[in-house]
């Protein structure tokens, strides 16, 4: 038989708080970060949403009753304000013992207010006809402002503890409070023929149908606001998210391109084959240094140079493909193709290089060693998208060319030089107007055998 309406509803919140849990507990720091800049905002609107209510509440009940004995009220909405201030002070995400004790003072000081008859009063009147004042709403203050700072949970725990503790103050003025048998009498003998409309009149009767009716009514729009809030907060939790793909992101992909794949409607792991510009940097001697210097010092080194690799791929619009331990694999083109590609990366390759010899200067003055650095640059065909299964996928460049640029780094040791870029990269520079023309400070070296390669390819060295 398929559930009804409100136990599918709690089933579905009840879902949602173990979601919720499930991602605070994996320490996702974006959602942390969100979840307590919401919270400790929502307490602060709250704060002062709450003071100038009460301050507004005060001046209403001065003008409805001028008297002195109002100050008693007075007093208890300074007090009422405090606890506010109070919650503000204690805000914290997740679970407060403090910050409930405060919620649950809050309710139960303002059941003690609306059932406990004013002490300095000079009127004395049965302790039922306190109910005649129509004070319940402001129970609803105080859920409102709750629903600014609290999450859904709380809300709802707002709603249930309410109708226990209003349950049981309706019940004490019942059992305990003041009564006028004579006052009592009289209506009765007022409305003997109107039995439901005296039971409604009489001085001595806190009316227990309105009460529940309040009671009900406070619970279903606790309930109302709980999932409300649930709602916002699924919303929040999806911006988080996005949040953190949009920094896994950034990991590999200029700032400038970052907005535009997280705006994307096409799939960019989609898999497809275009002409792309593939940029392989790697320190040269780099199995030598690591046997001879300590651990810490190879990561130190290997971060610095990393760094001024990040630096040089991402300020000429490059994507930072992979790390390959002490190397890194870049791409100039994708996933968007741009006719500035090949300028963009032989740009890189030479901020690259000059990069690692202004680092070089820092690092010997430093008492570290220095680090020589190689670069190889290919353009040309490549396939493109996503690998892996479901469980892990990670977007990859793969084809010739990426093997071409490889080769090509690996081939600067034996030609002596820091950069190769094949002709074909320079021929597109040419092609496409960049204004770079055959680069500054390179040569031609032609009919260069790679390694696995049959067919030898034209080179420019630096």
């Amino acid at each position: 038989m398929a559930s009804s309406g409100p136990v599918e509803i709690f089933r579905n919140l009840s879902l949602r708080r173990a979601q919720e849990e499930r991602l605070v507990s994996s320490e996702n720091p974006f959602l942390v970060e969100a979840l307590r800049k919401e919270k400790l905002e929502g307490q602060r609107i709250a704060a002062w949403a709450r003071t100038i209510a009460l301050v507004a509440s005060g001046v209403l009940i001065a003008f409805q009753n001028a008297n002195w004995s109002m100050l008693y009220f007075h007093g208890l909405l300074l007090v009422f304000i405090g606890l506010g201030w109070a919650q503000l002070r204690f805000a914290t995400v997740g679970r407060s013992r403090v910050e409930l004790a405060l919620i649950l003072a809050d309710l139960v000081l303002l059941a003690v207010a609306l059932t406990v008859p004013n002490p300095f009063a000079s009127e004395s009147f049965p302790t039922a006809m306190i109910f005649r004042f129509e004070t319940f709403p402001y129970f609803f203050i105080i859920l409102a402002l709750a629903t600014l700072a609290y999450s859904w949970r709380t809300i709802l725990s707002m709603g249930s503890a309410l109708v226990l503790i209003w349950a049981v103050a309706v019940l004490g003025v019942a059992l305990f409070g003041k009564t006028d048998p004579e006052l009592g009498a009289k209506v009765a003998s007022a409305f003997a023929g109107m039995p439901a409309l005296r039971g409604i009149v009489d001085p001595n009767s806190v009316v227990w149908s309105i009460r529940a009716q309040e009671m009900l009514i406070f619970f279903l729009v606790a309930a109302i606001l709980a999932l409300r809030g649930q709602r916002s907060n699924a919303l929040l939790l999806r911006q988080a998210d996005i949040a953190a793909e949009r920094a896994n992101l950034s990991r590999y992909f200029p700032p400038s391109m970052v907005d535009e794949l997280a705006t994307a409607r096409s799939d960019v792991g989609a898999v497809r084959s275009q002409d792309v510009a593939v940029l392989f940097a790697d320190i040269v001697g780099f199995t030598q240094l690591a046997e001879r210097e300590t651990p810490e010092t190879v990561m130190q080194l290997l971060r610095r140079c990393h760094g001024v690799i990040e630096h040089a791929i991402f300020s000429n619009g490059g994507t930072l493909d992979k790390y390959l331990g002490d190397g890194v694999m870049a791409t100039f083109g994708t996933p968007r193709i741009s006719p500035t590609d090949c300028a963009n990366a032989l740009a890189a390759a030479r901020d690259i290089v000059q990069g690692m010899a202004d680092a070089n200067t820092e690092l010997a003055a430093a008492g570290l060693p220095t680090l020589s650095i190689s670069v190889g640059v290919h353009f040309g065909p490549a396939i493109l998208g996503n690998i892996g299964t479901e469980r892990r996928l990670e977007f990859a460049t793969l084809g010739d060319t990426v093997n071409v640029a490889s080769r090509l780094e690996a081939a600067t040791r034996t030609l002596g030089c820091r950069i190769v870029a094949s002709d074909a990269v320079v021929s597109r520079i040419g092609e496409a107007g960049g204004g770079h023309g055959v680069p500054d400070g390179f040569r031609r070296v032609p009919a260069l055998s790679l390694r696995g390669r049959e067919a030898p390819i034209d080179v420019w060295v630096a």
